[in-house]
């Protein structure tokens, strides 16, 4: 038996072998580096062979020069390896074949011929390395396998010729610029270039893309943060859990678990006795997540209702507070576990409105009607499964009429990766908008449901607090969105998760949950319009204009004495202003008269003060009463007033007023003193007293004569009082001012010294939440008086309702939430009028001007972009990365060399991704002039149908129909150019540790012996795989997808897989260095990219399986076991483990590469956002695509397979005519089976 070498078949034919570097053969790295330095010199040969990169043997590093393939018994093959010098031609090295000499002098050509004889001389043998073993016996060389489109796919040796120099005729190739280009780039490549060059351009314009990043990254963690002021809440808790809730029940049983909370020492037992309210966790949120508010419902009602008569008989009861254990699920990216979690919660609610039925398990009051309905409270993507029960077809009518959500994405869905997620959200919201668009409450399934969105604020960094929008969703009657910067008394910004346990906000939350509690009804709440009245008082700051007044409607409760000769009524037009209470030693009261309501000018009445107002008959130090003349008789009854104030002693001309008390109508403001820095009271510090402020326009008390402002206190008690009657027209100012202006030379006004207390003014043009602005307030100088509170400042917003209050303002870092990128358009249009309004208390006191600066933080608003747009760069990048990809297969298609990634980038960035830049942001101000002519009309939501307003007219590209924000487009594409210019680093990076790491375990001492150490060289890289193989892993992963696993978890599979042969590919590059094994590398290396780009997208879902596996809840996914969804991956992926390259493509059919990747690359920048889970899909087509262009030459390939049918009938009967395949002739499928049974 005769022995051979490893590296060499078994007639001595050198094959490569997948050795490390230092593995390899001497001689033949010597030869190999002979060879290039050769093939650079001759830059002036033009070549008549075939291409570099055939594919009738897919891929092989070279092709065999026109004199070896006519005849197979050339000496160049059947010479024996003792005899083969180890150092091939030129020819055989470029895959160029013999040279040209047709257009050299005649001493030239000499030299030139002697020059190939020589390399003739010294090697006989061809330098064409194949992928695969060489399975030749005789020294011949394998045939290709008939293929299919010959025409079409050049991998045959009528494949026109590479040149590579200048043409021959001196003639353009094409007429095209980019073919212009890429001829351009044929002549100027002397030799492989290297994956890691990059070019000056490509290098500066990634450089500015990362430093764009960078300052977005910083500019989001470092400027316009607010303040956190969340102070530490405490409980003790419990848990009760219904083990009878089981599969009885629900078919989720085992998933899921329903607990009750109770707090210890306050609820020692598990029976139900108030009112129900269920608690929804969110998206990998905990069922114990429902303890701080909770604990505060409890501790509330035991220490004040409890004892609170009139709240009692109201229909105050405990909360009894439900809560569920979803094991942690996923919901934001999976749907199908957001509808899990809908049916569970419907068929849970069924079964908690039973407890109240069962006596043994409730110790409810059997006077009070049984619940028919529960409060619901949910947190993040609990708030979206809250409104998702309402159309489930388990949900049981009625059972839900209140929903409170916490930083709930209501708008959109957080990301879009799964089309169910998607699908769902758009049912939902379809349905809501459905409903609430009927005109008749009959027909409205949700007109008894009310739905009140708080949102974070700036520092929930999960979800965008944009999203927690529902004025797409629900009119004002029914619902509204309000920050937790704007509720009374918290005036904080809060995170994701410090939302639930936050003590200011929970202890707002649980008051305005007793508020609408009535146990009294069935339905445990009260009418729908009482329970948006104690919303808007409990979550508002009360200045909005849907804020309800109750003084003019309330009857007088208060009878107010004075005598007639008291000097304490304030002229018409003069102001009120008190600097201490007290002072007289005596209650007292001054009178401001209240202006006619015809008057000329507009008129409002305003009072601040830093003491907190009494109610009627309480004994403080300030009470404010609105009054009208009382026509008594002496001796008649008081009887029908709750409180009398007699400030006229025993004297007997006394004037009697009757009053209505303004404490209800106060608004709770944050106190200002020039010791405050924010407007909360930050942890570990006493609680601020806040200032009261009464804000009424004149029609609103038209009705009395008089303002009352009572002195109570009997000592000098520190403190201010100032109330006064100013014209609207004086304090409110309206500026119009583009964003050009407002960017380029900012704003400024004056508030002059003779202004009212309160000033208003209102930027209309200021509405995007993409902007940041700074505020600047000058020094109030008051002179030798004591100036009595520092500048208050409040931003808001009508619709959503978001105020932010800075105290002791002298700058200000103002962001917003408005209108925001990929958010639905309200039900109602915003009027051109609303933007950002500001609101300024000054002491009007001081004598002096203020001076106001307004302008955009450039450099503040830079980090907005994260939280909005950060959701762009899993799809905007892939139109890069497919832009790249276009341009390497148009220049292989036509030259035959499939060039690298950065090199391909480069070519690009010169030419195609400027000009599809520059035609999206045209596109995008198309977009924005079509639609804003379109959406001109203001539609009142009572006539709103679904389809009068388009909710998904901010889908596109980035977002927003603003024309000032055109540039975004340029800056998002040049920030990806640099992202995927890192990433293709870091790919390669990884692929060459993984190679170090593969070459460093097969290293081999150097001490061995040669001949030993070539028996310890190992197999070569690409294994000859049979079809039958391949075919049978590929139908096992398909069986495993249909049934089992989703097809994300396949995904990551064949990316492992891919990246396998990346680094297989990139060791036999760097070993054995030909144009052949560069084109491969490169090739695998670009497929990588793509794939890697993907996988993001798929990412959730497979931990959303995997987390499924871990509680043990093993039902397969209904929507993601599609196997045409990963089919193409898996057969492109199994191919090139074979190491074949891609054939070219050089007839009609290379434009569909192209134009199937340049719309991959549009539906990215356009749709990719809205639309991410479609990326998957579309690239999913590249992989089938490619897939069939690599078909055409295997030998397993569906037209192989009918080939192989027809040469078994073709044996079988021999004297038959069969007839041609695929337009072949009897004789040529003779000669096909022939060569198919050869081995």
């Amino acid at each position: 038996m005769r022995t051979r070498l490893a590296g060499t078949s078994e007639d001595g034919h050198l094959c490569p072998v997948e050795a490390p570097f230092p593995n390899v053969d001497f001689l033949l790295h010597q030869q190999l580096q002979r060879e290039q330095d050769v093939y650079a010199n001759s830059t002036t040969i033009a070549t008549t062979s075939p291409p570099i990169a055939p594919t009738s043997a897919l891929p092989r590093l070279s092709q065999s020069s026109a004199a070896e393939r006519t005849s197979p018994e050339s000496p160049s093959v059947r010479q024996s390896p003792t005899k083969r010098d180890r150092n091939p031609g030129p020819s055989s090295i470029s895959g160029a074949g013999p040279l040209n000499f047709e257009h050299q002098s005649p001493s030239q050509q000499s030299q030139n011929q002697q020059q190939q004889q020589s390399f003739y001389a010294r090697s006989r043998r061809s330098g064409n390395f194949n992928w695969k073993l060489s399975h030749s016996r005789n020294g011949s060389i394998e045939k290709p396998p008939p293929s299919f489109f010959s025409s079409s796919f050049s991998h045959s040796p009528s494949t026109p010729p590479l040149s590579l120099g200048a043409p021959a005729n001196g003639a353009a190739h094409s007429k095209e610029m980019e073919k212009e280009e890429e001829q351009k780039f044929v002549g100027k490549r002397p030799r492989i270039r290297s994956p890691w060059a990059i070019t000056l351009v490509t290098l500066l314009i990634s450089i500015l893309g990362i430093g764009f990043l960078a300052l977005v990254l910083n500019s989001s963690f470092t400027r316009h943060i607010d303040p956190k002021g969340c102070r530490m809440s405490y409980m003790r808790p419990g848990y009760a859990k219904f083990d009878d809730f089981d599969t009885e029940h629900t078919r989720f049983a085992s998933k899921y678990s329903l607990y009750l909370y109770r707090e210890l020492g306050i609820e020692n037992d598990a029976k139900v006795r108030g009112v129900p309210v269920l608690f929804i966790p969110g998206n990998a949120g905990s069922y114990k997540q429902v303890r701080p508010i909770a604990a505060e419902a409890a501790n509330y009602f035991h220490d004040v209702l409890q004892q609170d008569e009139s709240a009692v008989k109201a229909g105050a009861r405990s909360l009894d507070f439900f809560t569920v254990d979803f094991n942690e699920d996923i919901t934001a990216f999976h749907g199908q576990t957001l509808l899990d979690q809908a049916e569970y919660l419907n068929e849970a609610i069924r079964y908690i409105l039973s407890l109240y039925l069962d006596r043994t398990r409730s110790d409810r009051d059997p006077n009070l009607p049984d619940p028919t309905s529960v409060i619901v409270l949910g947190h993040s993507m609990g708030g979206v499964v809250a409104r998702t029960m309402l159309i489930m077809p388990n949900y049981q009518a009625n059972s839900i009429n209140t929903i409170i959500t916490m930083s709930a994405p209501h708008a959109r869905p957080p990301v879009s990766f799964d089309s169910e997620i998607v699908k769902t959200y758009k049912d939902i919201n379809d349905y809501w908008r459905h409903a609430y668009s009927q005109q008749w409450a009959n027909n409205n399934p949700l007109w008894h449901v009310t739905l009140v969105s708080i949102a974070g604020g700036g520092l929930d960094t999960v979800v965008p607090s944009d999203y927690a929008s529902v004025e797409s969703l629900v009119p004002d009657t029914h619902g509204f969105t309000v920050f937790t910067t704007s509720i009374p008394n918290v005036w904080t910004s809060m995170d994701h998760a410090a939302i639930l346990w936050c003590d200011q906000f929970r202890k707002a939350l649980v008051k305005a949950i007793y508020d609408v509690v009535d146990v009294n009804r069935a339905a445990q709440t009260k009418p729908r319009a009482d329970r948006m009245r104690v919303f808007k008082k409990w979550f508002l700051t009360g200045m909005e204009e849907v804020a309800e007044k109750t003084v003019p409607s309330k009857d007088p409760s208060t009878l107010l004495t004075l005598e007639d000769n008291l000097n304490s009524v304030i002229a018409q037009g003069e102001r009120l202003v008190l600097r201490s209470l007290g002072a007289s030693g005596a209650v007292r009261a001054h009178l401001l008269p209240i202006p006619p309501s015809g008057s000329p000018e507009a008129k409002r009445f305003t009072l601040l003060t830093d003491h907190k107002l009494d109610v009627s008959s309480e004994n403080g130090r300030l009470e404010v009463l609105f009054c009208s003349v009382f026509p008594m008789q002496p001796g008649q009854a008081v009887a029908g007033f709750a409180a009398q104030i007699n400030l006229a002693g025993d004297s007997s001309a006394s004037t009697r007023l009757a009053c209505n008390n303004a404490a209800s109508d106060v608004v709770t403001l944050p106190a200002s003193p020039r010791s405050s820095q924010y407007p909360f009271s930050e942890e570990g510090e006493p609680l601020r007293t806040h200032f009261s402020y009464l804000q009424y326009d004149v029609e609103d008390i038209a009705e009395h004569q008089y303002v009352a402002v009572i002195e109570k206190a009997n000592t000098a008690t520190p403190g201010f009082v100032i109330a006064e009657f100013s014209n609207v027209s004086q304090s409110h100012r309206t500026r119009h001012i583009s964003l050009r202006r407002l960017l380029a030379f900012g704003m400024k006004f004056r508030l002059p010294s003779s202004r009212p207390m309160v000033s208003e003014l209102k930027v209309p043009t200021m509405q995007s939440s993409l902007l940041a602005y700074n505020l600047e307030i000058s020094e109030q100088n008051c002179g030798k008086q004591q100036e009595l509170f520092a500048p208050l400042v409040r931003q808001y917003l009508t619709e959503p309702y978001e105020s932010k209050f800075f105290v002791n303002a002298r700058k200000a870092a103002v962001s917003i939430h408005g209108v925001a990128p990929y958010v639905p358009p309200p039900l109602k249009s915003r009027s051109t009028e609303d933007g950002l309004s500001f609101q300024f208390w000054t002491d009007p006191t001081c004598a002096s001007n203020i001076n106001v600066k307004m302008s955009i933080d450039v450099m503040g608003s830079l980090g907005k972009l994260y939280m909005r747009y950060r959701t762009v760069f899993a799809a905007f990048p892939l139109l890069v990365v497919t832009l790249v990809l276009r341009k390497q297969f148009r220049i292989y298609d036509t030259t035959g060399v499939f060039i690298s990634f950065s090199e391909s980038l480069d070519l690009c960035l010169r030419q195609s991704i400027p000009l599809v830049l520059a035609f999206l942001t045209f596109l995008s101000l198309f977009i924005w002039n079509s639609s804003s002519s379109a959406t001109a009309n203001i539609w009142n939501w009572a006539n709103v149908t679904s389809g009068a307003i388009d909710f998904h007219q901010n889908d596109l590209l980035i977002g927003t129909q603003d024309p000032f924000f055109w540039f975004l487009i340029p800056v998002i594409g040049l920030i990806c150019v640099g992202i995927c210019t890192v990433f293709n680093y870091m790919t390669l990076t990884l692929v060459h540790v993984l190679s170090t790491a593969v070459s460093l375990l097969s290293f081999r001492p150097g001490w061995i012996r040669n001949d030993e150490r070539r028996k310890a060289l190992p197999l070569p890289a690409f294994y000859p795989t049979s079809p039958r193989r391949r075919m049978v892993t590929t139908a096992i992963l398909l069986v495993l997808v249909s049934t089992l696993i989703p097809y994300q978890f396949a995904y990551l599979v064949c990316c492992l897989v891919q990246l396998t042969t990346t680094v297989r590919a990139q060791r036999i590059a760097s070993d054995l260095k030909s144009a052949a094994n560069s084109n491969f590398y490169n090739y695998v290396h670009s497929i990588l990219l793509l794939m890697l780009w993907i996988l993001p997208i798929n990412l959730p879902i497979l931990v959303v399986w995997i987390h499924n596996l871990a509680v043990h809840w093993l039902t397969p996914f209904s929507s993601h076991h599609n196997v045409l969804s990963i089919m193409p991956f898996i057969i492109l992926v199994e191919t090139l483990t074979t190491g074949k390259m891609v054939p070219r493509v050089d007839s009609r059919f290379k434009h569909f590469t192209s134009v199937l990747l340049f719309g991959i690359a549009l539906y990215a920048a356009i749709y990719g956002v809205s639309y991410a889970y479609m990326l998957h899909y579309l690239v999913n087509l590249v992989a089938a695509w490619l897939a069939i262009v690599h078909s055409t030459s295997d030998p397993w390939s569906v037209l192989s397979g009918i080939k192989h049918i027809s040469c078994t009938l073709f044996d079988a009967e021999s004297t038959t005519n069969v007839g041609g395949v695929n337009g072949t002739t009897n004789t040529t499928l003779a000669e096909d089976c022939k060569m198919r049974k050869e081995p």
